[in-house]
């Protein structure tokens, strides 16, 4: 049966599908647990070859990140483990780093688009890449054996400032360098994150205005008001400053959302279908596009058009990720705005994903302003169930055979998902179709045969 992400999976207990996360200075998030963190991603990578590893660190604009900086520094450091710290510095930034300058593994403190008091933490492999759910689990497996023999005098790691970090920043103004004579009016929300010094060297020469917000972090300010989390404040900046484009980030910038000249949202799909057709025009695209269950199917029209496939997997960028090293596609996303485009990054990567975007548009002789009316969506609706045993619901023969018919109904008209939360005793029900009529009619003979499992 399907779990919240649209796939068969085991309930991994203490990472998420981004990290450790909780709120800071409580449960998974306490200095002692990022140590015991540390340590345990450092006896990961001794087991897979790495004698000494060296490991690269980035962290958000949080309060809390000093801290976690420290003691996750200092776990590393006591299994012999050599650390750099890049400070404040983007996710995709430390992915970088850990990829070109050869370290065999990287961290980054960050809790993405959650508010200031939450934090967390996640780690990359020598490629800057997620590591896998098995990844995951092996290093927390070590956290729970505990114990063993630490090393001592020489055999203690070293940690200190890391120099490499200034190339990251580089590449991004060398990609962007075709496009700063472009004239476009761009406006930048940094979400008081880990992106706003890096925003400003990357967009400081542009030969159009920039105007660049939430750069101004005080460690609680972050996604407050700002970012992907509030984008209309962005989208009504755009309009008010008579902006060609807006381009949100998230705390730690490994995803972006785009508004256009009259403050509607470009969202992840209309990313893939843009960068996509660029791609394929230079002939880098690979095999097609990865995409999650969630993307519209006028995503899959669009680039079916151009006789580009689309790929579907769960909803997470690791499992984008996946779907596009299984499939060699050579981009993927999420309706959020992470974006992979594997020629350029290992990671989702705001910054890059809206030079890309930009590049696309410009290259294609695309008008930003009418791809919102040139993308017309399929009609979604999604109900939540209050349902306590959702085993019992994913495995009745009673809602199988609903399942099945209301799915011969919508063969070629649209499509359904039916799956258990992975957070909450909720059973969803997502339905698509351009038929409106066909859409409701279904969903409602879905929850009459869901609803006999619910809760009292």
């Amino acid at each position: 049966m399907k779990d919240d992400n649209g796939t068969a999976k085991s309930v991994r207990r203490l990472f998420g599908t981004d990290g450790v996360r909780d709120i800071a200075n409580r449960g998974a998030m306490t200095p002692e647990f990022a140590a015991s963190l540390g340590a345990a991603f450092v006896k990961f990578l001794k087991n897979h070859g790495a004698s000494r590893p060296r490991i690269v660190v980035g962290k958000d604009t949080r309060r809390s990140c000093s801290m976690l900086e420290a003691a996750l520094a200092s776990g590393m450091a006591s299994e012999g483990a050599d650390v750099k710290l890049l400070g404040v510095f983007p996710t995709p930034g430390v992915s970088f780093t850990a990829k070109k300058h050869g370290f065999d593994g990287g961290a980054v403190i960050s809790a993405s688009h959650n508010p200031a008091e939450y934090n967390g933490i996640k780690f990359l492999d020598s490629g800057g890449c997620k590591l896998s759910d098995a990844d995951e689990d092996e290093i927390a497996s070590h956290i729970e054996a505990g114990g063993g023999d630490r090393p001592t005098g020489a055999g203690v790691g070293v940690i200190e400032p890391c120099g490499d970090g200034a190339d990251y920043a580089a590449w991004l103004r060398k990609l962007a360098a075709p496009l700063r004579d472009c004239g476009l009016t761009l406006v930048i929300d940094a979400a008081n994150g880990a992106a706003h010094r890096i925003a400003e060297e990357v967009f400081y020469d542009w030969r159009g205005h920039v105007f660049i917000e939430g750069n101004v972090p005080d460690g609680l300010n972050i996604n407050a008001g700002c970012g992907v989390m509030h984008i209309d404040n962005m989208a009504s900046s755009v309009k008010r400053l008579g902006a060609d484009i807006g381009i949100a980030y998230d705390g730690d910038a490994d995803r972006a959302l785009l508004c256009d000249s009259l403050g509607r949202v470009i969202d992840g799909d209309v990313m893939l279908w843009v960068i996509g057709l660029y791609l394929e025009s230079q002939g880098i695209l690979g095999s097609g596009v990865a995409a999650t269950v969630m993307s519209n199917m006028v995503l899959e029209e669009k680039l079916a058009a151009r006789g580009i496939k689309t790929f579907r997997c769960p909803v997470g960028d690791r499992y984008v990720l996946e779907k596009m090293k299984e499939t060699g596609a050579a981009l993927g996303g999420e309706q959020s705005g992470h974006i992979i485009a594997s020629n350029y990054t290992s990671t989702g990567d705001g910054l890059c994903t809206g030079i890309l975007f930009l590049t696309a548009c410009k290259k294609l002789s695309l008008d930003i302003s009418s791809l919102i009316d040139d993308f017309p969506r399929y009609p979604q609706i999604l109900r939540n169930l209050k349902i306590s045993d959702q085993e019992a619901v994913m495995n009745s023969p009673h809602v199988h055979k609903a399942v099945e018919n209301a799915e011969k109904s919508l063969e070629g008209k649209g499509r359904l998902l039916l799956r258990p939360s992975g957070t909450e005793p909720l059973i969803r029900i997502f339905v698509e179709s351009r038929d409106e009529r066909l859409m409701h009619s279904v969903c409602d003979e879905i929850e009459a045969a869901v609803s006999v499992y619910a809760q009292k």
